[in-house]
């Protein structure tokens, strides 16, 4: 047993990481070189100066927990360089520690590379810094935080994950602990603040937190600090919603200085003061214009509260309980508001204003303010903020002054608000977020990066992507983001089906993003039309298989973790999708009187039932109790955008059924039933390159079974089964065998006698040779195309068409690449995508184009896009035409924004449809074309892709 442990740790340190380090600096043999942090049953004594931050001392304490973690080894303290070992840690701040400045002034290290650096360390062998030591490995940071994170580094480095503790991801056995010679470091981070706003905790989090600690105190908020910087962030926004993270436990912010954490507050929050500390300290009402006197002494009070301790100060001001702050766009109040905020400051701090960093959300109703002429000082700095479901509102224009305190973006991973909450599970694609964040950086959006996550789990691998992507955006890329699922899934899981649990992780979450699980419901997915309600189930069924599969094969103390970043999300999300599917299933085949339609009012149940009993395992067994509260998010049964107080199982019917036999069918693509023959049925058309099979549905309206028989003088006509027994329903499958089918269009009967009734039902199909059809092919008047799938691309110098691996609803999604370039006027030579169709029909046709419903980010009238085909001149289409609330309620509840276009095709034949890029940041996913005699058949995820000849 510990040969394959140490096996599957060897390949962990010696493979190169993405998500947490470029590259693996901790290895496995010793060499003359190497530095042995453990070795020969040994460890590598420590020594800090106790002269350096407290922070850094307190860390320190937990490299060497950790190293006992993963070893077995105690490392030893030492207070003095007199003490000293062959071999030696030595840890310290530049400026802070007498040591490492010693060994700068020795030139044993390299000051030039920390002096005026913003949280930067540097990891590096030293041989004989002092007299009686052979070598040290020492870990200087520029500041503070730089040092912390140079240690957290190391401890990463040994197979310590940041999720040991909140997903308890297991520490690995190491007996033999390398560091490789070289100077290891992160440089600085891309984006200044860095960090997570814990929001909507109750009852949840806020159970598991009053359980465990009693509350949001230190104790609690000592697990918070120490995952956030094990991730590299350096920022929080606290539990907000009733609680005072000052006023709670005043240790919380003494803590939170000591490790260097920068508190904020959130976006109507201002001057450090809670929102809940209004209600229980404030006096009078939440009003500037009648109540100034008392909300300046409650502020004042906030920033004296303060002091020294490192702050992102917010300003300005919303209306009581996270509420606009008047009707309309009251600008005059606001800035002076804000320029009173700013005085309070001043005069508190004693120092100049531009020293105290702030920071004025662009929150909703407030960009208002901003979009009509609003404007505040050039040291603060703008935290524009997406549309809380991970679409960006607002960037600053390409040509815009820099601005000293910079930009930042507010982003969602979880939100309470129309048109539906969502809390329960993680629902985020990392590409989305990539994709958005992307073009943030690129806008110059580098100050501050906050993304609410909620309860901090189930968000767990969105945060730390969110995180480790803040640290350095510029590392990332459409093309490495599968790359960071593997690589994210061996950090945590030793390096054990890494490549599965990394496609169980990529698929998941495309899944829960086509619509947030509060949102779904029995109409979601058609399950008449395109087998859409089946194969959304079977594509869980397949995650459910092979993460059950996994979790078999887990080395056993994986399996918690396993079971709190894979397998739980899996399983609940297929059992919610099976109960909605059910529920629709229940409904229609009441009106068709089917006799199974009691029992998919059990399966309703018996799904209801699940997923009570997954929350409870996940309360009460799942190691050992630990996360108990945890799972407490309602999220069936909404019927409005709050969430109802408890699981509401849906609405189902029991029919009484008569105790004879009756058959009636059912047919692809029609909610309608026949129970003999007086109407005419006609199936779906079949061709012989696309749409080839459909079925019926053969169902019992009564108790007892009754004898079927199918036949058809057509013997190329095949049929999953020609006769049996039905006791409630069967399933019955046709499809062509084309090589002996008549060549062009056909039609022929079916004859299907059941229970003494005779149903007689037309099959139409088309059987062509495509020998000189090129690109996707019209099939029933339909032609749809995955958007990456194009014929060809043409690209600008300073763009190129980017195809984003996984993001959306189905395939992928193709944009333009970098966006920080301004609108393109199209031409013979401007950027576009190029489509081959074949259309059997000629006449008016609609283009669908499915994209990302991406928010006007700039000045303007929407962002744009071309269209045409072949020779036609393109139509310029507008993404944001119709932003209106209601409109932009169903694009977001959808996760689609679906844009239509007209057209005439004068000839049937090849045609070339074109995409032109016009601006940046439209992802688009899909295209579906629409002829005069096609009939687009109702559905979610729009119908599948076409037949492409190529």
């Amino acid at each position: 047993m510990f040969h394959s442990i140490l096996f599957f740790f060897l390949i962990g340190l010696s493979a190169k990481s993405y998500a947490i380090n470029p590259e693996k600096y901790v290895v496995n043999q010793a060499s003359a070189e190497n530095f042995p942090l453990a070795s020969n049953g040994k460890a590598a004594s420590v020594l800090v100066s106790k002269n350096d931050f407290s922070g850094v001392l307190r860390v320190t304490e937990h490299l060497k927990k950790d190293i006992f973690q993963v070893s077995d080894l105690h490392p030893k303290q030492i207070n003095a360089i007199s003490e000293a070992a062959d071999y030696l840690v030595i840890i310290g701040t530049l400026g802070k520690s007498d040591i490492i400045d010693q060994l700068v002034k020795e030139g044993k290290i390299d000051a030039n590379q920390l002096k005026g650096k913003w949280e930067k360390f540097i990891t590096q062998i030293v041989d004989n810094p002092v007299k009686g030591v052979k070598k040290a490995l020492v870990i200087a940071g520029s500041d503070k935080r730089g040092t912390i994170y140079g240690i957290y580094d190391l401890s990463n480095q040994i197979g310590v994950s940041p999720w040991y503790f909140w997903a308890d991801v297991p520490v690995q056995k190491q007996s033999e602990l390398h560091v490789l010679p070289g100077i290891h470091t992160k440089e600085e981070p891309k984006v200044k603040y860095r960090g997570i706003f814990i929001n909507d905790e109750a009852p949840a989090l806020s159970g598991w937190a009053f359980e465990k600690y009693g509350g949001f105190n230190a104790e609690f908020y000592d697990k918070v600090f120490e995952l956030i910087l094990r991730m590299k962030g350096n920022y929080l926004w606290p539990s907000m919603w009733g609680r005072m993270f000052y006023v709670n436990d005043p240790q919380n912010a003494v803590l939170a200085d000591e490790y260097g954490i920068v508190m904020g507050t959130s976006h109507h929050e201002p001057l450090t003061r809670a929102h809940a500390e209004w209600s229980a300290l404030g006096k009078g009402k939440w009003d500037f214009s009648t109540n100034s006197e008392n909300l300046i002494s409650f502020w004042k009070d906030g920033m004296k509260r303060m002091g020294n301790k490192e702050s992102i100060v917010t300003l300005g001001m919303r209306g009581d309980g996270d509420e606009p702050m008047t009707q309309g766009t009251a600008i005059d109040l606001l800035e002076n508001i804000v320029k009173t905020q700013r005085n309070i400051i001043t005069e508190v701090t004693k120092k100049p204003i531009e020293e105290t960093p702030q920071m004025w959300a662009l929150y909703k109703e407030v960009q208002d303010y901003y979009d009509k002429g609003m404007r505040v000082p050039d040291d603060i700095t703008l935290l524009l903020c997406d549309d809380n479901w991970g679409n960006i509102r607002k960037l600053p224009e390409l040509d815009a002054k820099p601005r000293k305190g910079g930009y930042g973006i507010y982003y969602h991973y979880d939100y309470v608000g129309g048109p539906r909450n969502y809390k329960w599970i993680n629902t985020n694609q990392i590409e989305r977020t990539w994709e958005q964040m992307d073009l943030a950086y690129q806008h110059g959006v580098d100050k501050i990066w906050i993304v609410n996550v909620g309860d901090i789990k189930p968000m767990e691998f969105p945060i730390e992507f969110f995180l480790d992507m803040a640290w350095n955006p510029e590392a990332f890329n459409a093309n490495n983001l599968e790359q960071y699922y593997t690589d994210w899934a061996k950090e945590n899981f030793g390096n054990q089906n890494a490549e599965d649990i990394a496609q169980i992780l990529k698929l998941y979450t495309k899944y829960n993003s086509r619509r947030k699980p509060e949102l779904l419901n029995d109409k979601t997915y058609s399950i008449v039309n395109y087998n859409e309600a089946e194969n959304v189930l079977q594509d869980y069924k397949n995650l459910v298989d092979k993460a059950n599969q996994i979790n078999n094969q887990l080395q056993p103390e994986y399996k918690d973790a396993f079971y709190q970043l894979v397998l739980f999300p899996v399983l609940a999300s297929s059992n919610l999708n099976e109960l909605y599917v059910a529920t629709a299933k229940n409904q229609l085949y009441v009106n068709q009187g089917r006799a199974s339609t009691n029992e998919y009012a059990k399966q309703v149940k018996s799904f209801f039932e699940k997923d009570s009993l997954l929350t409870h395992y996940y309360h009460t067994q799942l190691a050992n109790g630990k996360w108990n509260h945890m799972m407490a998010q309602t999220h069936i049964g909404y019927t409005s955008w709050q969430e109802p107080k408890t699981n509401v199982i849906p609405q189902t019917k029991v029919i009484e059924l008569p105790n004879k036999s009756e058959a009636g069918i059912a047919i692809e693509g029609s909610e309608n039933y026949w129970t003999n023959n007086k109407q005419e049925i006609v199936l779906p058309t079949l061709n012989s390159f696309g749409n080839t099979t459909t079925y019926i549905d053969l169902f019992n309206r009564g108790l007892k079974p009754f004898d079927f028989k199918i036949d058809s003088k057509n013997e190329w006509i095949k049929f999953s089964k020609v006769n049996g027994t039905i006791t409630e329903e069967e399933r019955i499958v046709i499809n062509i065998d084309w090589q002996k089918a008549p060549k062009g269009n056909f039609k022929s009967k079916i004859v299907v006698t059941a229970n003494k009734q005779k149903f007689d039902i037309i099959l139409n199909g088309k059987n062509v040779e495509l020998n000189d059809v090129k690109g996707f092919v019209e099939s029933n008047g339909i032609i749809s195309i995955d958007a990456q799938n194009y014929s060809k691309s043409i690209h600008e110098n300073k763009v190129q068409w980017t195809t984003i691996p996984n993001i959306g609803k189905t395939a992928s999604g193709v944009t333009l690449k970098p966006s920080d370039f301004s609108s393109i006027t199209i031409s013979e030579q401007s950027p576009r995508l190029e489509y081959e169709v074949h259309f059997f029909s000629k006449g008016k046709v609609k283009v669908n184009a499915y994209f990302l419903p991406t928010i006007n980010f700039r000045m303007g009238d929407g962002l744009k896009y071309g269209v045409s085909f072949d020779a036609e001149k393109p139509q310029i289409m507008n993404l944001n035409a119709d932003d209106s609330e209601r409109k932009w309620n169903k694009f977001v509840a959808d996760n689609i924004k679906i844009i239509t276009s007209s057209h005439t095709i004068e000839n049937a034949g090849h045609h070339v449809l074109k995409i032109y890029g016009v601006d940046p940041a439209l992802v688009l996913q899909k295209i579906v074309i629409e002829t005069e005699t096609g009939q687009l058949l109702e559905n979610y995820l729009g119908s599948p892709e076409s037949f492409q000849k190529k």
